[in-house]
C-alpha cells in the first residue's frame, strides 16, 4: 500500500534521516519508538510532504515517487490520501469543534456545506463529542481538543492515518481517553503509523513497532517480539531506560 524507500533529510549540516524504509500495508498499525531527535517527527513529516525530503522514493497505491521532485500539484493529491494528526492540536481558535473539522472538507475537498455537516457530526460522534459540536477550542480539554483532531483526521476517510505524538501534550488525565479513540480505529482496520511514547499501547495494539534512533530504523519487529525478545543492544538499552523511569 505504502512504501518509503531510502529516505535522506537534513537541515543545514545535521543529517536527520539516514536511509529510512518503511513497508506499509493495509491495516498496518505501527508505532515508532525512540529517544527526542532521532527523527521520527521528520519521517512523519516527509511521508505527508509537510517537509520534502532531500532523497528517497515513494511507493503508495502503485504510483512510484522521487520525494525530492514532487511536484506540488502531486503533493496536494496525494497528501488527501493521508492525514496527519498533530502533536497540539492545531485547531483554529475562532471556530467551533464542528467548524474545525468541516474546514478541510469545504475549503480543500470543495464539498457543499451540508455534506461537511453531515460527515463532520459523524467524525465527531465517532470520537465521542456528540455534546460539543459547538464548542470552541478553548472550551475543551486537551483530551477533547485531540479528539477533534482526530475526528478531523477521519472526516477525510483517509487510507492512512499520522499521528505525530498525539499524547504527548496531554495531561495524564487525558491520555487514556485519546488511546481509547485509537484503539478502536486500529480494531476497525484504520493504517496508521503513530509515533508515539505511549509503550502499553504500542505492545497492545500495533502490529509491528520500530525504534528509531539518530535517523536509522535500529530494529523493528512486532510488538511481542521487540518488547520481549529485542535483538538489537541499542533496543535493550531503551527499553531499560523506560523501565528504570
Amino acid at each position: 500500500m505504502l512504501k518509503i524507500m531510502d529516505v535522506h533529510k537534513s537541515f543545514g549540516p545535521t543529517e536527520v534521516l539516514k536511509g529510512v524504509s518503511i513497508n506499509v500495508e493495509k491495516g498496518d498499525v505501527i508505532t515508532i519508538l525512540g529517544p527526542s531527535g532521532s527523527g521520527k517527527t521528520t519521517l512523519l513529516r516527509c511521508i505527508n510532504f509537510l517537509e520534502q525530503a532531500d532523497r528517497g522514493t515513494m511507493e503508495f497505491d502503485g504510483e512510484r515517487l522521487q520525494l525530492n521532485a514532487v511536484k506540488k500539484k502531486d503533493k496536494i493529491r496525494l497528501r488527501k490520501k493521508t492525514a496527519f494528526v498533530f502533536q497540539n492540536y492545531n485547531l483554529f481558535r475562532n471556530k467551533t469543534a464542528l467548524e474545525n473539522v468541516m474546514e478541510g472538507l469545504i475549503i480543500g475537498r470543495k464539498m457543499p456545506k451540508a455534506e461537511a455537516i453531515s460527515i463532520g457530526t459523524q467524525a465527531l460522534d465517532k470520537v465521542g463529542l456528540q455534546a460539543r459540536y459547538n464548542a470552541y477550542p478553548h472550551e475543551l480539554s486537551g483530551g477533547q481538543q485531540q479528539r477533534v483532531g482526530i475526528a478531523r483526521a477521519i472526516a477525510t476517510q483517509p487510507e492512512v492515518i499520522l499521528f505525530d505524538e498525539p499524547t504527548s501534550a496531554l495531561d495524564p488525565e487525558w491520555i487514556g481517553e485519546v488511546l481509547s479513540v485509537m484503539r478502536t480505529l486500529a480494531q476497525e482496520g484504520m493504517t496508521m503509523l503513530i509515533v508515539t511514547h505511549e509503550m502499553t499501547f504500542a505492545r497492545q495494539v500495533a502490529s509491528r513497532v520500530l525504534l528509531m534512533d539518530e535517523g536509522v530504523i535500529v530494529e523493528e519487529n512486532t510488538p511481542e517480539l521487540f518488547f520481549g525478545a529485542p535483538q538489537k543492544e541499542r533496543t535493550r538499552q531503551f527499553l531499560k531506560t523506560l523501565q528504570n523511569r
